[in-house]
């Protein structure tokens, strides 16, 4: 198999199976977010999952806490676990009906 049919064979695996990597990304912060550490990186992943930005899953594992365990932080934060509107709900209701 030659490495260009190797490497889109990986790839599709990776996308079908939502596997995803993680990179370090630096960014300047105040002073006294420093000792508020992982609270700020709890707030950063769930900000990012309610812009649609993370999956569940992503950010749960930026947090470095099991998936089940994110959905507290996001309450934490007054932040949905269902990411469903209003218009959502009536879109749906005529749907049904």
């Amino acid at each position: 198999m030659n490495l260009e049919l190797y490497a889109h064979r990986l790839f599709v695996y990776l996308h079908n199976y939502k596997i995803t990597t993680m990179t370090t990304m630096t960014i300047q912060v105040p002073d006294s977010l420093e000792q508020e550490h992982d609270e700020t990186v709890r707030f950063l992943a769930a900000k990012l999952y309610e812009a649609g930005k993370l999956s569940l899953g992503q950010a749960a594992e930026m947090c470095g806490i099991k998936k089940w365990d994110f959905p507290s932080v996001l309450a934490k934060f007054d932040i949905p676990y269902f990411q469903y509107s209003a218009e959502d709900v009536i879109r749906d209701a005529n749907v049904i009906r």
